[in-house]
């Protein structure tokens, strides 16, 4: 069946612990395109028990055989599929995303569903660790210690905006936290919540069929600020995912921080992930670097969270090729739909206030209407940006800042007065080893990937991948949202010491 072809209603009522759950008030979609659709909006009441229903269900869920949950997970991601068509048209007609883009985006959810499913077959995430007992020991006896991760409890998720599907309702915050025994609640995104809902009714089903606890998860739709607030500040809440803007995610970690008893809050918040094109491929192949810069900075009209908005290139003619290509390019690209109108109204708010710095020399500008995004492309010289700190704050959206450098001392400054980064890339060829050997070390303290040769957009779904960063990328640096790693945020090593063997954890037993 074409998606196009399917018709999906939603039903507008939250899941709260297998229950469809009404709410005295409602709000109404904004979709980019089809009819609108009303759902009920989450109370501090609602939120409150899904968190005791997710407490209830974590004795059980948290001590459940890893197969178990392991098959779970796999058959959250065949009950997504079941449901493919009407997710690619609902999530198309609510963000205005291609069908394509929404395909790949479920393949990618399920992807890492069935990863963790896997990771978690196998016993390595568990970190065990023995020190047997040594009576005899002088001056005096080792106890038996034994060590391994265990589930921290409830976990809320946020609901991202830009990824409906891949970092939404059943995301990689939600996948790992399920992986890891932890029970989850989801603040569903009101820029999509009918592709929230489909979602949440595939992983209810999955609850279903494999005889789970009911709270093992819930979606709260829409509501006022109060609603996050509530979650967050929720006592059995034991840590929070998000990815979503600075400004809202600093304000949850301050209060995550603020709880009598303080969770860790895993935020993905914003980077401008610069690349760094070194003299000698600037020479080889600049123009060639411009023309993929401009492709990789207008992909999904610009709103993805590695969208690679800053170019660092010498001063002279090869940085003049590669910011005449990029222009080229970005010329030929169209308006494109954004997610809702309140992120195109910010990405004109963020054009404007690049305008308006000093020093800015614009290289290709546009004005865009309503719902849409042309793509904008500025200048300015190294001193100047690190003059104003507020150049290096993301510009959600297809808008590219070039930085020229004099020489390559003034890059290596550069990169030291750069914020923490999601990516940061160099573009090099074998002449530039020894710049790049120099900038390396720098670099790899300001971000959790680092590429050569290549454009950040684009983030695998592997054991090796790290998506975070030092701040303001994210709000702990020594975490990823993407990657099996991704399993340690929801989980804590326990020391069993002297433990009789009966009482073990089966993993340990």
């Amino acid at each position: 069946m074409d998606a196009s072809d399917e018709i999906f209603t939603p039903h507008g009522r939250h899941l709260i612990a297998g229950e469809r759950v009404g709410a005295p008030e409602s709000f109404a979609s904004e979709p980019a395109h089809g009819p609108a659709h009303r759902f009920a909006a989450g109370t501090p009441e609602l939120v409150d028990r899904a968190c005791r229903a997710a407490e209830a269900a974590f004795e059980t869920f948290s001590r459940s055989p890893r197969a178990a949950r392991a098959t779970f997970l796999d058959r959250i991601a065949d009950e997504i599929e079941v449901r493919a068509p009407a997710i690619t048209a609902i999530g198309t007609a609510e963000t205005g995303l291609p069908a394509a883009r929404l395909e790949g985006e479920r393949g990618r959810t399920t992807g890492q569903l069935r990863l963790f499913a896997e990771h978690i077959r196998d016993d390595a995430w568990l970190d065990r660790r023995h020190d047997p007992a040594l009576p005899d020991r002088q001056p005096l006896p080792r106890p038996d210690l034994r060590l391994l991760q265990r589930p921290v409890g409830p976990v809320a998720v946020f609901g991202a905006s830009n990824f409906p599907l891949a970092f939404s309702t059943a995301g990689g915050d939600t996948a790992s936290a399920l992986a890891a025994g932890c029970p989850v609640v989801v603040k569903g995104h009101s820029a999509h919540p009918g592709t929230g809902e489909i979602v949440a009714e595939a992983i209810l089903a999955a609850i279903a069929a494999c005889d789970m606890p009911p709270g093992t998860f819930s979606l709260i739709q829409g509501g006022s600020r109060e609603v996050g607030q509530a979650l967050v500040r929720h006592p059995l809440i034991r840590a929070i995912g998000f990815t979503g803007s600075l400004a809202g995610g600093r304000a949850l970690f301050d209060l995550c921080a603020a709880r009598p008893e303080p969770i860790p809050f895993f935020g993905e918040l914003g980077s401008v992930n610069p690349m760094f094109v070194l003299p000698a491929a600037a020479r080889t192949r600049g123009a060639e670097i411009g023309r993929g810069w401009a492709a990789s900075l207008t992909m999904g009209a610009g709103q993805f969270c590695t969208n690679p908005g800053i170019a660092v290139i010498g001063t002279g003619p090869e940085g003049d090729a590669l910011v005449a290509a990029a222009a080229e390019a970005l010329g030929d690209v169209g308006p494109q739909c954004m997610l809702t109108d309140g992120i195109a109204e910010a990405y004109r708010a963020g054009r404007r206030r690049i305008e308006a710095a000093p020093a800015i020399r614009p290289v290709h500008t546009t004005r865009s209407e309503g719902r849409t995004a042309t793509p904008n492309l500025y200048q300015i010289d190294a001193g100047s940006f690190l003059a104003e700190p507020a150049l290096g704050e993301e510009v959600f959206g297809p808008l590219g800042l070039v930085i020229r450098t004099r020489d390559p001392e003034e890059m290596e400054r550069l990169a030291r007065g750069l914020k923490g980064q999601l990516t940061l890339t160099l573009h090099m060829d074998d002449p530039d080893t020894d710049l790049a050997r120099r900038l390396l070390p720098i670099l790899e303290r300001k971000a959790g990937r680092l590429l050569a040769n290549g454009f950040p957009t684009g983030v695998e779904i592997a054991q090796a991948m790290v998506h975070g960063g030092p701040y303001p990328a994210s709000t702990n640096f020594g975490a990823t949202s993407v990657g099996t790693l991704a399993i340690r945020r929801f989980l804590r090593p326990v020391c069993y010491q002297n433990i009789p063997h009966p009482l073990l954890p089966p993993d340990l037993a």
